[in-house]
Order: C-alpha cells, then structure tokens, then sequence
C-alpha cells in the first residue's frame, strides 16, 4: 500500500473515532489495526531503501558491463584488424619467399652447371696429368736408375733428378749426363705447350764450404734452378714464359735423417709440370 493511502485510512479512523462512541472492545481493536498498520509501514519503508540501494547496485553493474562491452568491442575491432593485416602480409610474404626459392632454384641449378663443368675440366686435367706421366717414363726410362723419378702429386707431375744425375759436388754446371736426360725431357715438354714448367732446386742440410759466388745453400738450389731452366730455354728451345724457378735450400726435404742416404734423396731437381687452367680459373671466379 502507497504511503498517501495509509496516512488517508488513519486520519479516517482517528475523525470516526472523535465523533463516534465506541465500546472499548472496538476501540482496542482499532488500536491494534493502528499498530499493525504502522509496522507494516515501517516494513514497507524497509523494503523501499532495500530496493532503492539494489536498484542503484544494478545501475553500477549495468554502467560497468556496458563499459566492459565498449572495451571488449574496441579489442575485437583491433583483433580484426590485425588479423586482416596479417592475411595480407602473408600473402605477401608467401608470394616473396616463392619468389625467394625460385631464385634459389635458379641459382643452384647454375651452380650444378658449373660444377660439372669444373669436374669434367677437372677429369680432363686428370687425364692429360696421366698421359703426360706416361710419355715422361717412357722417355726417360733409361735414367730412372740414376735417381730420376715421375710421379704424379696434387693433380701435377713431379720429375725428380737427383743432384749426382745433373752437377758434380757443389757444381751448377750440368754435366753430360744430366744434359742427356735434359734433353728427353725438352722433347716432351715442347709438344706440350699446355703445360707450365717450375724447376726447383732443393739441398741437403750440409753447410755449403766456400765455393765462390755460392754462399749457403739457397745460393745453391736457386743456381742449379736457374741452370736447368737456361738450359731448356736456349738450348732446346722450350719457351721461357712456360718456365719459372726457384731455389727451396734444404727446407723442403723428402727423406729425414741425416744419413748419407737421406741427404743424397733431399739434394735433387725437381720439375714441376702443371697444365694451365685458366679456363678453370674462369669458372670458378
């Protein structure tokens, strides 16, 4: 019941009451109905600041959830956004990485191009390396028991003449028999003009005594180098940009010890015959 009603239904009792005699039964009947309506109101103003409290409780909570949602709505536009912008940066990226690896695979088939092309210069080197062995030994069969030796080392042939088959102790004169051997070889080396020629001269560890313009044993290897490539050049006629020389003194040695035999296998000539690459060379730039 509304608070106006209440208030009109007691004013009503009370005016019936000042005009009326009632009998005390009814008047503490009224009485009763006056307290009873008077707690009923209190109860009803209880209830009203209960309701009025929950209601602003869900006012707050409704203003928060709202403000949740806004939130919650910006987060998802952002979501989609984003996610709008990586599908279209994976595609992109997609498209870039296929372009990527079809480069790639371009590039590796080029490279396996030039690979065979290296390996069948290579097997070609390789081929002329062991003809060029075999023409050497043949034609130098006859000094191999004076210390010469070929053999094929890193892709290159190695004519080896020890020192006893070319000079005379501490001599950078070739004698006969050196210039024999000489001569076979220069009948080889100028049907091959392919080839390039490197003489290098090469001593023992002995102190080399006084003998003149010689003055240790870098003197010596490099004389004896350059005595050999003289030769070749102006007596057999071998071309001379084909050739170079160098003295390595005794700090290349094949045999170790300082035996009378290790020493005599370190003091040697050695010819080395490389065929040219420039073609290889080329490839590989």
């Amino acid at each position: 019941m509304k608070k106006s009603g209440l208030l009109a239904t007691l004013f009503l009792l009370l005016g019936l009451s000042s005009c009326v005699v009632l009998s005390k039964k009814k008047y503490e009947a009224l009485l009763s109905q006056k307290d009873s309506l008077s707690i009923g109101w209190d109860a009803a103003k209880v209830n009203i600041q209960s309701l009025e409290e929950t209601q602003a409780a869900l006012q707050a909570d409704t203003a928060k959830l709202n403000s949740k949602i806004a939130d919650l709505n910006g987060q998802l536009e952002a979501l989609n956004a984003n996610y709008a912008a990586l599908r279209s940066n994976s595609s992109s990226e997609i498209n870039k990485l296929s372009g990527d690896l079809n480069s790639l695979s371009d590039d590796l088939k080029k490279r396996e191009a030039r690979l065979k092309e290296v390996e069948e210069i290579l097997r070609k080197r390789d081929e002329a390396t062991n003809a060029l062995k075999e023409k050497l030994q043949k034609a130098l069969l006859g000094f191999q028991e004076s210390g010469l030796t070929v053999e094929i080392k890193n892709g290159k042939v190695y004519v080896s003449l020890s020192d006893k088959l070319l000079f005379d102790t501490g001599s950078i004169v070739i004698d006969d028999k050196g210039k024999l051997a000489l001569q076979e070889l220069a009948k080889v080396l100028n049907t091959q003009p392919e080839i390039n020629i490197a003489v290098e001269g090469h001593t023992d560890n002995q102190k080399v005594g006084n003998l003149g313009q010689i003055k240790d044993n870098w003197d010596l290897s490099v004389l004896r180098a350059t005595s050999v490539v003289r030769y070749l050049t102006e007596l057999q006629k071998t071309t001379p940009e084909r050739l170079t020389a160098t003295g390595k003194g005794q700090f290349q040695p094949i045999a170790l010890g300082n035996t009378p035999e290790a020493r005599s296998k370190n003091r040697r000539i050695e010819i080395v015959l490389s065929p040219k690459l420039d073609e290889l060379y080329n490839l590989i730039k």
